[in-house]
């Protein structure tokens, strides 16, 4: 009797560790990423906020002045840890298409000149970063948080919205047809 007992709770074990990596498996990207976790964008549409910061350069920048590009919008934090971890698959990204008219705008959600510049050189990041001090820009979004991206279509409307980190496979195939329309 006593080792049935110990042969269900041994078979209630694997079943147990057999269904919970069926379940985590569920939450990798399937859609040609490395298999790491990520987000799914969701469809909206909706006018653009208008908005302007300043840059790392100290000069002011909007919106406005990228009519005509694809802009992803993508709010972060230097101590955001998912935030970081996405950094490197968002600079690859604008690398690979930005001669295609499309701009990636990082926007820092409250840290200073001194700590994000930093931030920016160690992750060899290209793209126009901009300072937001006051969280405007999650105001404008209505963005709670971090980190939070928004893709604009060359018209001014935001047509994509996420939170959370994003893998490569998952960017081309929501945000890739936006910028080839």
């Amino acid at each position: 009797m006593i080792m049935v007992g110990i042969g269900f709770i041994a078979l209630g074990i694997v079943l147990f560790m057999v269904l919970n990596s069926a379940q985590a498996g569920t939450q990798k990207d399937t859609s040609g990423g490395a298999g790491e976790f990520t987000t799914t964008p969701i469809k909206v549409n909706y006018p653009a906020p208008e908005l302007e910061l300043t840059n790392l350069d100290g000069a002011r920048s909007s919106l406005k002045d990228y009519l005509g590009s694809v802009i992803l919008v993508n709010m972060w934090a230097t101590w955001c840890p998912p935030c970081k971890a996405e950094m490197p698959t968002l600079q690859d990204f604008y690398e690979k298409h930005r001669e295609e008219g499309f701009i990636l705008i990082g926007i820092n959600d409250g840290d200073t000149l001194d700590v994000v510049a930093p931030f920016a050189k160690e992750y060899g990041l290209t793209f126009p970063v901009w300072l937001d001090a006051d969280h405007s820009a999650g105001q404008a979004f209505k963005a709670m948080s971090l980190p939070s991206s928004f893709v604009i279509d060359r018209a001014g409307t935001v047509r994509l919205s996420w939170v959370g980190a994003i893998s490569a496979g998952v960017l081309e195939k929501n945000v890739t047809p936006i910028i080839t329309e």
